[in-house]
């Protein structure tokens, strides 16, 4: 790993674990079971447990790549070759993919977080909790007597 410590390879997820788990008071295969049991109790942790597992997702993926450039880094001559350059753009961007879903995990914890106190989120809350369609739908309705086949409508 490039990382300065063996424990900060998993100090992002490792951090907003505790955080999922002080904020619904259970830990995480216990969230994640509830909500696998129930799963429109709680849109809330419905988004929580699906952003944590794509978290999870990047985690080893950068953990991945990280082993595939220093591995490529041990083998390679004194000049850094143009794959091995690749390989380093791609821990780079997979560093940004799970920073980018650790950032959407501890919005979803921060029940104050900026965009969610806005007449939008309000309303986007009003609109999560219906099970129909937001505008009442019906069929068409059907003339009173139906027109016979072979027959024109027309004289």
């Amino acid at each position: 790993m490039l990382n300065a410590s063996p424990d900060s390879t998993d100090h992002v997820v490792g951090v907003l674990t505790e955080q999922i788990e002080a904020c619904f008071g259970m830990r995480v295969d216990q969230l994640k079971a509830a909500v696998a049991a129930a799963p429109n109790a709680n849109p809330n942790a419905i988004d929580v447990v699906k952003w944590y597992g794509l978290l999870l997702d990047s985690q080893a993926a950068l953990e991945r790549t990280e082993d595939d450039l220093v591995s490529a880094l041990e083998n390679q001559p004194s000049e850094v070759d143009d794959p091995t350059m690749g390989l380093a753009h791609r821990v780079n961007a997979a560093v940004t993919a799970r920073d980018g879903r650790a950032m959407v995990v501890r919005w979803l914890l921060d029940p104050n977080a900026a965009g969610k106190q806005d007449a939008s989120a309000r309303q986007l809350a009003r609109f999560r909790g219906r099970q129909g369609p937001a505008v009442p739908t019906s069929a068409p309705p059907q003339p009173a007597t139906a027109p016979q086949p072979g027959r024109s409508l027309a004289r």
